[in-house]
């Protein structure tokens, strides 16, 4: 008798292949993240919680932009093409998907950093205070 876990039939090779590919296109983790920022990173991290999560701990090299106030003007800034990595509080929020929404909507390349800050910790890796 088959288990829950086989009754339904794991997917072909080349169908499973797609499938994982394509989440990496829309996100990344915290320890991709991390060592990337050990070096020079090929992408701006925005921490889109508010200025007072934000202040309380961050990631290193985290910029700090609320969702809510992602517009173009501000982002007009950065040069064309600039992939930008968003996170938020972690699982339980869903601010860094409307970050994503927001930087999609104005045709800028994103992924979302999945865990949030609740990743990171998870990940023992060092946090940040302060405004920045």
């Amino acid at each position: 008798m088959a288990s829950t876990v086989t009754e339904v039939p794991a997917a072909d090779s080349a169908s499973a292949l797609e499938h994982f590919a394509s989440g990496l296109r829309f996100e990344t983790d915290c320890s991709d993240v991390h060592r990337a920022l050990e070096g020079t990173p090929d992408f701006v991290l925005i921490d889109v919680r508010s200025p007072e999560c934000f202040s309380r701990a961050h990631a290193p090299g985290a910029i700090n932009i609320p969702h809510a106030k992602i517009i173009g003007s501000r982002m007009a800034a950065y040069a064309a093409g600039t992939l930008f990595v968003v996170y938020c509080a972690g699982p339980h929020c869903n601010g860094a998907q409307r970050a994503a929404m927001r930087l999609a909507r104005l045709q800028l390349p994103v992924k979302i950093m999945v865990g949030g800050m609740t990743g990171w910790c998870d990940e023992g890796f060092e946090v940040a205070t302060g405004a920045g």
